[in-house]
Order: C-alpha cells, then sequence, then structure tokens
C-alpha cells in the first residue's frame, strides 16, 4: 500500500520564488524562440539545417555548461550566486534579437542566451533538492516545471497578440521579451534563499573515481536519458512542421502554446503522482506518450494533427521531465547534487546536439513527415532501455 502522510510539509518559499522566476524568464524566452524560426526562415534566409544546427548547438551548450556550474557549486558550497549569474546573461542576451541583422548575430544572441540558462540550471536543481523535504520532492520539481511551462503558454500568446496588434512585426514583437526577464533577475535577488551549510573544500577536477562514486542506479538513468534527448530534438521543428501544414505566420506561436498548457497541467501533478506511487512507471508511460506523437506529427495532413501532436508532446514532458529531475536526485547524495545534474545535462546535450542536426538534415532532404517518423523509431528505442535498464525502486540511495 502507498503511504499517505496525514500532513505533507508545504512546499519550501524558496522553490515557489524559482518556479516564479522561470516563469517570467520563459515569458520572454518563448515569445523569442515562438517567432525565431519565422525570423531565420524568412527575412535572414535560413534553411532548415542551419535551424537545426543553431537549435542543436544552442541547446547542447546549455547543458553540457551544466557540468561545469553544478560542480562549481558543490565544491564552493553556493547556489544563489551561479542562479543569478545565469539568469542575468539570459535578460542580457534579450536586446540582441530584435537588432540582429544577420544569421551570426542571432546565433552570438541565442548562444549567450544559452549559456545563462547552462550556468543556472543545475545549481538551481540542486537548490530545489536542498531546500525541499524528501516526502513532497516530485512535488517540488513538477511545480517548479509546471510553473516554467505557463511561461511558456504565457510567452507564445504575447508574441501571437503582439504579431496581431504590431501588423507582424517581428522585431518590434521582440523588444517585448526584454522585461520578464528583468523581473526575473529582481525576484533572484530579493525573494530566493539558499540554506546555510558548511564550507566545502575546493575539490581536483572532476575525476573518475568521483564519477564512479555516483553508483549504478545513476549512470543507467543518465543512459536512458541520453537515449531520450536522440528522440525528442527542437521543438523548433513543431513550428516549422505548423507553418509546413497551412498556419499562418501570426498564428504558428499557437503550436507551443497547445503543448506548454498540456505540459503545465500535467507537470506537478506527474511529480506528486510520483512521490506516492514511484516514478518508473510513470516515465515509461512517458516515453511512450512521446511514440505516439511522433506517430500523430509524421502523419498529420493539416493544423489539427499538428496541434495533437503537439498536446502529446506536452504531455511526453509533464510526465517525463520533473519526474526524471526527481530520480536523478534520488540517485545521487547531498554532497554531489550539483555535478549529478551537470553530468545528467552533458549526457542530454550531446544527444540533443546529435538530434537536432539530424532531424535538421532529414527535414531538408525528405521533409517534415520523415524527421518525425524517425523521432518516433528513436522515441521506442528509448522506451525498450527505460523498461530494460531503469531502476525499480522508488527511493535510490
Amino acid at each position: 500500500m502507498p503511504d499517505f502522510p496525514q500532513h505533507r510539509p508545504a512546499i519550501p518559499r524558496s522553490v515557489w520564488a524559482l518556479g516564479l522566476v522561470s516563469l517570467f524568464t520563459d515569458i520572454g524566452s518563448e515569445m523569442v524562440h515562438s517567432l525565431l524560426p519565422l525570423l531565420l526562415v524568412g527575412s535572414l534566409g535560413a534553411s532548415g539545417l542551419v535551424i537545426g544546427l543553431i537549435e542543436g548547438t544552442a541547446e547542447a551548450l546549455v547543458l553540457i555548461v551544466k557540468v561545469f556550474s553544478g560542480y562549481l557549486s558543490d565544491a564552493w558550497g553556493r547556489r544563489k550566486p551561479l542562479v543569478l549569474l545565469g539568469y542575468g546573461l539570459a535578460a542580457l542576451s534579450k536586446p540582441l534579437f530584435p537588432m540582429a541583422g544577420s544569421v551570426t548575430t542571432i546565433v552570438a544572441a541565442r548562444l549567450l542566451d544559452r549559456f545563462g540558462k547552462g550556468i543556472r540550471g543545475a545549481p538551481r536543481d540542486a537548490l530545489i533538492a536542498d531546500v525541499t523535504p524528501v516526502a513532497i520532492r516530485g512535488s517540488a520539481f513538477g511545480l517548479r516545471q509546471a510553473m516554467d511551462t505557463l511561461g511558456a503558454v504565457v510567452g507564445p500568446l504575447c508574441a501571437v497578440a503582439l504579431m496581431t496588434v504590431l501588423l507582424g512585426d517581428i522585431r518590434a514583437v521582440l523588444w517585448f521579451a526584454v522585461l520578464p526577464g528583468l523581473i526575473a533577475v529582481a525576484l533572484i535577488v530579493f525573494a530566493v534563499r539558499e540554506p546555510e551549510s558548511p564550507a566545502r573544500p575546493a575539490r581536483l577536477p572532476i575525476t573518475r573515481e568521483g564519477l564512479a562514486s555516483l553508483g549504478k542506479p545513476y549512470w543507467m538513468l543518465v543512459a536512458v536519458a541520453a537515449l531520450l534527448a536522440l528522440a525528442r530534438f527542437s521543438e523548433a521543428f513543431l513550428i516549422l512542421r505548423g507553418a509546413q501544414l497551412g498556419l499562418a505566420d501570426a498564428h504558428v506561436p499557437l503550436v507551443l502554446v497547445a503543448m506548454s498548457v498540456v505540459y503545465a497541467l500535467s507537470s506537478w501533478p506527474s511529480g506528486s503522482f510520483s512521490d506516492r506511487y514511484g516514478r518508473r512507471a510513470l516515465f515509461v508511460v512517458g516515453v511512450l506518450v512521446l511514440v505516439i506523437a511522433d506517430g500523430v506529427l509524421a502523419l498529420a495532413t493539416g493544423p489539427v494533427g499538428v496541434f495533437a501532436g503537439a498536446a502529446l508532446w506536452g504531455l511526453h514532458l509533464g510526465m517525463t521531465q520533473g519526474v526524471l529531475s526527481a530520480m536523478i536526485v534520488d540517485a545521487s547524495g547531498a554532497q554531489r547534487r550539483g555535478t549529478a545534474f551537470g553530468v545528467y545535462g552533458l549526457a542530454s546535450g550531446v544527444g540533443l546536439l546529435v538530434a537536432s542536426v539530424v532531424a535538421g538534415a532529414v527535414w531538408d532532404g525528405w521533409g517534415g513527415h520523415s524527421t518525425f517518423a524517425l523521432g518516433g523509431v528513436l522515441a521506442a528505442l528509448t522506451l525498450a532501455a527505460a523498461m530494460l535498464w531503469m531502476p525499480r525502486n522508488r527511493d535510490m540511495p
């Protein structure tokens, strides 16, 4: 029988504050992300392969940088300064997008934005784990992910509304993405607190022995996460699929809205469910949903199919992303949380880079349906690996 404590602990204020930081940051980022493929393909003349290279490189940078920022937060014993630096760099990148006159400037702005995300990601997740009781760990990560994803709903909706009011002027709309980032930085400064912790001695760079100490259950999770990254390429291809199948430029961001609404609504309940019943089965079902989403997107013949596939994509994310973060914490010790998130990010980053470049090449050579068909095959392989490799126990040492 599952354990139902009569008085579950409250989610700490710092977790709520970090959720709001994620909310405002994602509003600005998704305003940019929902329109950037149109700017690149339209006025700047980029191909699908170029978009795949940009998105894959940018997202891989995020996850590779997490290794070093996570390790530094463990060795230093401080997480908030790195969180502040990361969100600050993201805010500084936003004015570069509307000012860009070439693909090169877009690349520079995108990499700066993603470099900031890489710096903040592992320390932020480790900070959430530091301040959250074990009994509500899944709920805390689910809440943070839900608020982040709510920003991914509001951001594209703002983009759609502003595109309508400003008569399709993409650059003018992108200027409005600057303000939410500034609000997020202010929230970190004034509302986020980290617990007092004993000083951790500085250590030598990451060693084989140190990585081995993370344990077999952790490395099994990392292997599955890397395969999942191969199966799930950049969401920019959802936008391109919508445009390919008849959506007007002003309405294309609604594809991300559909995905993000389902993502936001499913993240927190999924995390709470995993606290009570275990995480592995929920994760496996979430990967199965990705297989179905890719099939729907591959077979879609119009906007209805794209929206259905995007909604399923969002359900997959809600069922897997916060839960996977909680599993990483379950499998790692308190003194290695930052490093554990960082290495997990590196493995996922390499997979995402390869996946986005391959997806772009397949898109140019064989079309959008083939891109999502390939994603479905890779997701099915991930599903098999998750069933075979992932630890069965809910709370891993």
